[in-house]
């Protein structure tokens, strides 16, 4: 069984390039097939989801990783009733809201928890 690294991402793709990165970065190790790659988005980091990445910093890491990173074959997780979820609009990418509570779970259950 592969070890669960999780890679919680809370910075604001608009100001910031470490979402972008963070994107680049899962999905590059989740390649590899020796990882299972999970990823939660917090705060200002749901904003990733959003369908106009061309905003951001870093904006091709979003349009060229995110789907890598959302064929793996589990949601992208995303904080539960996040404000600036309303913004988003229609996600390209299959994504499941969680709460706390799950994300501790979640969090129990990784080998490695990478913040950004």
């Amino acid at each position: 069984m592969n070890p669960q690294v999780l890679f919680i991402i809370e910075g604001d793709p608009r100001a910031s390039a470490k979402p972008a990165e963070a994107v680049r970065i899962a999905a590059g190790v989740g390649t590899w097939k020796k990882t299972d790659i999970s990823v939660y988005l917090r705060d200002a980091g749901v904003l990733a989801l959003s369908e106009y990445a061309d905003e951001f910093v870093d904006e091709d890491n979003y349009t060229r990783y995110f789907p890598i990173v959302g064929g793996f074959g589990r949601p992208i997780y995303v904080q539960k009733d996040a404000a600036l979820l309303k913004e988003v609009g229609d996600s390209p990418l299959k994504f499941e809201e969680i709460d706390d509570a799950q994300l501790a779970v979640l969090c129990a259950q990784s080998k490695y928890v990478l913040r950004f």
